[in-house]
């Protein structure tokens, strides 16, 4: 059966953002082949995956009013809809790691290559300073599980996304289409020079690598208005910060320092050019222990 014929066949979730369809073990197990990334899992193992998920979207909640002082409900529609199971995934072993998801201690999960499933309070902390909306097109630089921008494409009209590591990149290319999510698009290239042929640019770019500074490409290629969010720092050394950059209508930019994280470094050309020394880590860093929002752990998206 087509990607597309499996996901007309599922029934929509009323409300949820981008018409996410209902996700079951039969439509898990079906996606799964159809992305190259066969799994055996029994009934009751994906019960209790299912049962874990209120507990988290509870502690994504939680942790977005504690920090933002609110949570953008298209963001937790978001986290609703996507099923996180489906990106929890070995590559090199090609071996399924759903019983992984929605873990009480949220945390990075191994890709493979290097790479890593960020944990998910993070994501949401990163999705939410996005500020994503209907009709925005959005670019993130370093694709991982691709979770993050799944998250994105339930919100916003078309999501972009960049890998580096080839064998990732293409490998996770294959997994939007069988459920569905016909308006992500991924390559295979160098993040540091973004994706100049997209016409009209970007509203929103999120790295989710740290940067030793923010390449110059990437504030070209975003939008009056538009956002851009970028770990800074030196590479596998604590004291990376956030930053979250903007650009108004005369296309001036204007940044702010947001809290500490830590990444795994963007590589590629970036690493040609002479590293920038990060300034202190700011004051207001979240004391959970998340990977992109003060948890001090290693990510990549």
């Amino acid at each position: 059966m087509s990607a597309a014929a499996s996901t007309a066949l599922l029934p929509m979730i009323p409300g949820a953002a981008n018409a996410a369809p209902v996700w079951t073990k039969a439509a898990y197990e079906q996606a799964m082949r159809e992305s190259g990334r066969p799994v055996n899992l029994t009934d009751v193992q994906f019960d209790a995956i299912q049962k874990r998920k209120p507990a988290a979207m509870k502690r994504i909640e939680s942790y977005l009013k504690e920090h933002l002082g609110r949570a953008d409900p298209a963001v937790l529609a978001a986290f609703e809809a996507v099923p996180r199971e489906y990106y929890h995934y070995e590559y090199p072993e090609h071996r399924a790691t759903p019983g992984d998801a929605y873990e009480d201690n949220p945390k990075p999960w191994a890709l493979g290559y290097g790479s890593a499933l960020s944990d998910y309070l993070g994501q949401a902390y990163m999705t939410q300073i996005c500020k994503p909306a209907a009709g925005e097109v959005t670019l993130e630089v370093g694709t991982g599980s691709g979770f993050q921008s799944s998250l994105l494409s339930r919100i916003v009209k078309a999501s972009y996304s960049i890998e580096i590591i080839e064998p990732l990149g293409k490998a996770v290319g294959k997994i939007f289409a069988p459920i569905g999510y016909t308006n992500v698009h991924t390559k295979v290239g160098d993040g540091y020079y973004g994706w100049p042929e997209v016409e009209g640019g970007f509203d929103i770019i999120i790295v989710t690598c740290a940067a030793t500074f923010a390449p110059p490409d990437l504030f070209k290629q975003l939008k009056p208005g538009g956002r851009m969010i970028i770990p800074i720092g030196q590479p596998f050394k604590r004291g990376q910060v956030l930053y979250v950059y903007t650009k108004d209508a005369e296309g001036k930019i204007h940044s702010h320092r947001d809290i500490g994280v830590f990444f795994i470094p963007m590589t590629g050309a970036i690493a040609k050019n002479a590293p920038v020394k990060p300034e202190a880590v700011p004051d207001r860093v979240p004391a959970a222990g998340n990977a992109a929002a003060g948890g001090n752990k290693p990510v990549t998206e």
